[in-house]
């Protein structure tokens, strides 16, 4: 290692062997070796395209050519050094997930017979892979884990963060399932009855559910979606085993975490429903009491309400299942608490969320990764009503003086959050403090532009790969804006981010799309990676939605973002780099040996 003399390798290598159990030649060896790109798969090597039609106007997937990163100068305003390749060298390189989307496709408290009301509005009650969702996550972490090194420096994988909604139905085992999956713990993707499938997927009667066993005169089915039979039953009996994520990772609130279907409060019937044994196939059989704490509603579930109201009797519809205690609905602590139940590694206990957040009940926090950056993770989510979000002035306030900090010590600022700038504009008074100001997207960043080491707010929400440019108004500066897909609708994606230090007083961050590692053509297998690749190629066929726009354009994909230092970057020193990636290098040497 260049920058560390040779006295303090040893001790960084002795060090590091101790805190992990590990050979210290070992780990000597290992970081002894210069730092060499990482090969493993990422959209910059393979991308999957939707291909032909296949039947009627179903289409499957296909192969097609990676995407390099493309240089983006919005806010710097001028082209980069031309020899900035030759000498940038790695702060910080990071996974981003959003959306995951864990479902409990089984749940009494779910609400699939609503795609029947109006398949427009409530597409998204049902989707034909919504048992597959826990395939699709191990999947999604075993591409995070292969991309540990960095394809474009070499460096090593830090933290990974995760901007919400990651349980679908505000759900207790849906939440357990995502904290156990990154952590690296296997599970069995079922609820109810033991190893038998309870839902609309094998009800007849349900003419608008995809029936893989036979498709024949349901909505999908009629589409084109083909027969998969097993399908099933391997996705609720097989144990889903999860590589885990190989570095620590950090949570954050999303609309579906905080609310039901991420709109609204869970009236008691709903609570009742959820753990019981009653499920509906028709959606007029979700009855009265089912909406009755929305029927003052003025938005689409509102509108159900009344129509239910004027429906009073109608009870018939439901189905008997078996009923399960672990179904129960989270309570506004629950997701945090759920945090604190984790391995030991990769870590940290809390994955950002502290005791204070416990004994307070604040649901957002802070954290140092590494020496460089400072991570701001944020609550957007209304308790009250709506998917969008906003920033309470409380929140708000606290984040300000933060970045105001972290300007004050020479670090990087990035700030992660559920909602973007399309989605911050809710208005629905605080449930917990009716008063209090709440912060709009135009607010929001005009606050942050005032602060030059925020250089990235990463976030989630709207299922599309996006990527804006903020510039301050005296064009002095900048951060950029990044939005990445989700787990549940194609085209299932998630991403790297990696902060380099150009040496000309300017920074890249690039992003680099990750497709999750199950093949892009589906085989037949029913293994956990076959059904993963399944249910991509099932939501590439959603044909309410237009699936191959939630890509973005290539300008929101493999990206190369660059913005003006906050500061002079030679007070980092190549001995302060590389003692960090050391510490990372040998975190990923003990992951890949199994963990003390």
């Amino acid at each position: 290692m260049a920058g560390l003399s040779r006295r303090a390798f040893l001790a960084t290598s002795a060090a590091l062997a101790g805190t992990w159990g590990l050979s210290r030649e070992a780990v000597a060896r290992t970081l002894a070796r210069p730092l060499s790109l990482g090969e493993a798969g990422s959209t910059l090597q393979q991308t999957i395209a939707i291909g032909p039609v296949q039947s009627r106007n179903y289409r499957t997937l296909l192969s097609a050519p990676g995407e390099p990163h493309i240089a983006r100068t919005d806010i710097l305003g001028v082209e980069g050094s031309s020899t900035r390749q030759q000498v940038r060298r790695s702060l910080v390189y990071i996974g981003h997930l959003s959306d995951i989307h864990l479902m409990d496709a089984q749940s009494p408290a779910r609400l699939e017979p609503m795609i029947a009301q109006n398949h427009d509005t409530w597409g998204g009650a049902f989707r034909p892979q919504d048992t597959l969702t826990t395939h699709v996550a191990a999947s999604m972490v075993q591409s995070i884990a292969d991309v540990r090194f960095s394809p474009v420096t070499g460096a090593p994988l830090s933290a990974a963060f995760v901007t919400g909604d990651t349980a679908d139905m505000l759900s207790h085992l849906e939440t357990r399932w995502y904290v156990d999956l990154l952590d690296g713990v296997p599970i069995t993707p079922n609820s109810g009855a033991v190893g038998i499938y309870e839902g609309v997927q094998v009800w007849g009667e349900a003419y608008w559910a995809y029936h893989p066993e036979d498709p024949t005169g349901d909505w999908f089915g009629e589409y084109g979606f083909p027969a998969v039979p097993g399908m099933l039953q391997a996705a609720v009996t097989q144990q889903v085993d999860s590589a885990g994520l190989p570095v620590p990772w950090y949570g954050v609130y999303g609309n579906h975490d905080t609310t039901f279907l991420g709109t609204l409060g869970v009236p008691p019937a709903l609570k009742a429903l959820a753990v019981g044994d009653r499920k509906a196939f028709e959606w007029l059989a979700l009855g009265l009491d089912y909406v009755q704490g929305w029927s003052a509603d003025t938005s689409a579930f509102g509108r159900l309400a009344h129509e239910l109201i004027t429906n009073l009797g109608l009870h018939s519809g439901f189905k008997s299942v078996t009923s399960d205690p672990a179904r129960k609905l989270l309570e506004q602590q629950d997701f945090m608490k759920a945090h604190f139940q984790t391995t030991p590694n990769p870590g940290p206990v809390g994955h950002g969320f502290t005791q204070e957040n416990l004994d307070t009940g604040r649901t957002y926090w802070s954290a140092d990764i590494g020496p460089f950056v400072r991570a701001f993770g944020l609550d957007t989510c209304n308790q009250v009503a709506g998917p969008d979000g906003a920033v309470p002035q409380e929140q708000f306030d606290w984040l300000e003086a933060g970045l105001a900090q972290a300007q004050a010590d020479g670090r990087l600022a990035m700030v992660f959050s559920h909602h973007n700038s399309a989605t911050l504009e809710n208005g629905a008074a605080l449930a917990t403090n009716p008063g209090q100001r709440l912060i709009h997207a135009d607010e929001f960043i005009a606050m942050l532009l005032k602060y030059p080491a925020c250089i990235a707010w990463v976030n989630g929400h709207t299922h599309i790969n996006t990527i804006l440019a903020h510039r301050a108004p005296d064009a002095s500066s900048g951060f950029w804006e990044i939005t990445t897909a989700s787990c549940i609708d194609f085209p299932q994606q998630q991403q790297t981010i990696e902060v380099v230090d150009n040496r000309d007083g300017t920074l890249s961050l690039f992003t680099t799309v990750l497709d999750h590692a199950a093949p892009a053509e589906w085989s037949g297998d029913l293994s956990t990676m076959g059904l993963a690749s399944l249910s991509r190629q099932l939501s590439a066929n959603d044909w309410v939605e237009f699936p191959a726009m939630r890509l973005g354009s290539s300008m929101d994909r493999n990206c190369e973002l660059l913005v003006q230092a906050p500061f002079d970057t030679n007070r980092i020193t190549d001995a302060m780099i590389e003692a960090a990636q050391a510490a990372d290098r040998t975190r990923i040497m003990a992951y890949e040996q199994g963990w003390p």
